[in-house]
C-alpha cells in the first residue's frame, strides 16, 4: 500500500517505513505527526483519487530528526562593472519515517 501526501507545497509518494525530508515541521524529535492532505491512495485493488483530498484517510509518520541542508550558494556578477554578490542558503529540514497508512 502506498500513499501520495501533501505537505510544505511538495507532494510525495510514500510507504511504511519510508524515511524521507519533509519542510521545517515546529514539533518534538521522535513525536508523531498525522498528514491528512492524502490525494491518492494506492493499494492491492486499486488506486483511490480525491478530488481534492481522499476523505477519512491519513498518514502517520514519525520525527527522526530535524537540522539543515547543505548550503546552495547563489553567486551574482556582471563582468567589467565590479559588481559581485555572494549568498548561501540552508534550508531547514525535518527527517520522518512513515509508521502507518490508514484509510
Amino acid at each position: 500500500m502506498y500513499a501520495v501526501i501533501e505537505q510544505g507545497g511538495k507532494q510525495y509518494r510514500v510507504s511504511e517505513g519510508d524515511k524521507f525530508k519533509v519542510e521545517k515541521i515546529h514539533a518534538e524529535d521522535g513525536s508523531v505527526v498525522t498528514f491528512d492532505k492524502v490525494i491518492l491512495l494506492g493499494k492491492d485493488e486499486g488506486a483511490v483519487i480525491g478530488a481534492p483530498y481522499v476523505e477519512g484517510a491519513s498518514v502517520s509518520a514519525k520525527i527522526v530528526e530535524s537540522g539543515k541542508n547543505d548550503k546552495v550558494i547563489v553567486f551574482k556578477y556582471r563582468r567589467k562593472k565590479n559588481y559581485r554578490k555572494f549568498r548561501g542558503h540552508r534550508q531547514q529540514y525535518t527527517l520522518v519515517q512513515i509508521e502507518s497508512i490508514n484509510g
